[in-house]
């Protein structure tokens, strides 16, 4: 045999032997309890190299001892194991930038809906919250403060009786704990209700009992809860401006204390009252006396031509 044959021989027997190490130590690797079992727990060498011999042994194998050897040594120097490198900060880039047909196109997405929404939310929401706090600002510095003390002002100069002059004090002051406790809303409603006590305060209308085709009642009466023994007397009245269109006036019932404005609703007199306008009525369905108060322009409340005990009432 040549000495180039000899070489290849040689050269081919080394490439057996690893590759049959390799074996071996993928055999304990697939194995690895065997290797826990034998190894951690302290077990002579030779015994588990006569398990691996078994091993081989029932599958038609026959491994020499020193490739055996060889493989328990190449499992413990962890050689024929692959392991891959440690991913660097280039190697990490160049794979994103590699990857951007998947994720580029879906970030641009999401960045165009996320500026659409900031945008939106801006105009739809920041935007309006920041002008109506500036309206708020304004109107509690300077707005509504002069409005209260205006309004205030004329109502007073207007009113000719102390209930007006009292009722407009006591808005003012409302108004004025409003605005220091920064209630806009509040505020606003105070100012609400000094335009109204300035236009009943302006009113100008008759208060005239209702009668005539398709009126049911002109007076009732009433049995009081706590007098079960009397009887309280109502005229149903409308209030009427003096170009005859009905006004809606400020009217509490004494029945439920519920306030309303109203053109119609029941005022109470007195029984005598109550009587003469019945009589009144009786013969020909006309009231002759119709009119039974004045509401002129100062005051709050009519000033009433017949004997009214006070009191209301907003249904019958």
């Amino acid at each position: 045999m040549s000495d180039t044959a000899g070489a290849a021989v040689r050269d081919r027997s080394k490439l057996d032997d690893v590759l049959l190490a390799m074996d071996v130590v993928d055999t304990l690797r697939h194995r690895e309890h065997l290797v826990l079992t034998e190894l951690d727990a302290g077990a002579r060498e030779a015994a588990l190299l006569a398990r691996l011999k078994d091993i081989y042994a029932a599958q038609g194998i026959d491994v020499p001892e020193r490739i055996l050897k060889e493989g328990v040594k190449a499992l413990e120097e962890k050689r024929f194991i692959y392991e891959p490198p440690k991913p660097t900060l280039g190697v990490s880039l160049a794979k994103i930038y590699i990857t951007r047909d998947r994720w580029l196109a879906p970030l641009a997405f999401a960045l165009v809906a996320v500026v659409a929404l900031f945008g939106a939310y801006q105009v739809g929401v920041a935007a309006p919250a920041r002008a109506n706090a500036a309206r708020a600002e304004i109107e509690l510095t300077q707005t509504l403060p002069a409005a209260l003390a205006r309004l205030h002002r004329e109502v007073s100069a207007a009113a000719l009786e102390e209930k007006a002059k009292l009722q407009a004090d006591g808005l003012l002051a409302d108004g004025q704990r409003a605005i220091a406790a920064g209630d806009a809303k509040a505020a606003r409603s105070v100012v609400d209700g000094l335009v109204s006590l300035q236009a009943d305060l302006g009113a100008i209308y008759q208060v005239r009992v209702v009668y005539g085709p398709g009126e049911e009642y002109t007076g009732v009466f009433r049995i009081p809860e706590d007098v079960p023994g009397a009887r309280n007397y109502y005229l149903i009245v409308e209030a009427v401006d003096p170009s005859g269109r009905l006004v809606e006036v400020p009217v509490t019932s004494e029945e439920d204390r519920r306030s309303d404005r109203v053109s119609r609703w029941g005022q109470r007199v007195s029984e005598a009252v109550f009587n003469d306008v019945a009589a009144d009525k009786g013969d020909d369905q006309i009231v002759q006396n119709s009119v039974i108060g004045q509401k002129m322009a100062g005051y709050i409340s009519p000033q009433y031509r017949v004997e009214t005990p006070g009191g209301a009432i907003l249904e019958w």
